[in-house]
């Protein structure tokens, strides 16, 4: 991975501005649909948005070349991302998918509650909504103006600190914000084989199916017809086990499945042990 990193960092340094197009909105639909958007970019963009980021430092000649149309380069640049994606992200995906499936029920709630007043409200604390602004901790000062667009939410694993915006104004609006990064516990939590030996019985088997795509420790001891200390208890061995991530929101907490807890309902393997790479068709 190591000769990856060195290809890549140029592009996406630690911190300050990178191309708008390593980051297409067909991303949504998955890796290779992100890398089929990437090969397909207006050559021009690729120039200009280069030539934006050669502004800042000097740029090694593979990348110069991509930003004066050569076709391999950028072809080249996708085969390195698909090559760390698979050494780098897709090894840990099942733990980001549960992090972010759990800030995506978060957030889908306060929706639910409160309309989108509540929702923008519920975010991260380096941004904060004062109708009819949303504000942001970002590292330079800029206006964006929706003027009448929607804006796409996007939280991530692995922003920090600060959110991330499109440089281009004219692009769909889109947010990507930082998801909570749980402290670690004080005390460590038991070994897997440990845990999921006391997994076994009915009362646990109803959390988890009681869990659905999200509830509140109150909520679950309703479903499931417990106490709610009774529920927390169960609530925290199935967390040691990795089958629910519990998200604070304010006075109360969010469980919901982690897709280990999922496939274990469903009595089949996790999702990602069916994932299958498709062609740009």
């Amino acid at each position: 991975m190591n000769g990856e990193t060195r290809l890549l960092a140029p592009l996406v340094p630690t911190r300050g501005y990178f191309p708008d197009f390593l980051t297409p909105p067909e991303g949504l639909l998955g890796l290779d649909n992100a890398l089929c958007a990437l090969r397909e970019t207006p050559p021009a963009r690729v120039h200009t948005e280069l030539s934006r980021l050669s502004h800042a430092r000097p740029l090694p000649s593979w990348i110069r070349a991509m930003g004066d149309g050569d076709v391999r380069q950028i072809g080249r640049l996708a085969g390195t991302l698909h090559r760390y994606h698979d050494v780098a992200v897709a090894p840990y995906w099942p733990r980001l998918q549960a992090r972010i499936e759990a800030d995506r029920a978060a957030r889908g709630r306060a929706l639910l509650d409160g309309g989108a007043d509540r929702l923008l409200a519920s975010l991260p604390p380096m941004l904060r909504w004062r109708a009819p602004v949303l504000e942001a901790d970002y590292p330079v000062d800029r206006d964006l103006h929706l003027d009448g667009r929607g804006l796409l939410l996007m939280p991530s694993y692995f922003c920090r600190r600060t959110p991330v915006t499109f440089h281009n104004p004219d692009l769909t609006p889109v947010l990507v914000y930082p998801v909570e990064h749980p402290v670690p516990r004080a005390v460590p939590a038991l070994p897997p084989e440990r845990s999921l030996g006391r997994l076994v019985g009915r009362t646990r088997s109803a959390i988890l199916q009681g869990i659905g795509v999200g509830c509140t420790t109150s909520e679950l001891a309703r479903r499931v017809d417990v106490s709610l200390a009774s529920a927390s208890q169960h609530a925290t061995v199935l967390r040691d086990a990795g089958l629910l991530v519990t998200l604070r929101q304010g006075n109360a907490v969010l469980h919901t499945l982690t897709p280990l807890g999922a496939a274990l309902l469903r009595g089949g393997v996790p999702a990602e042990a069916a994932y299958e790479r498709s062609g740009c068709g």
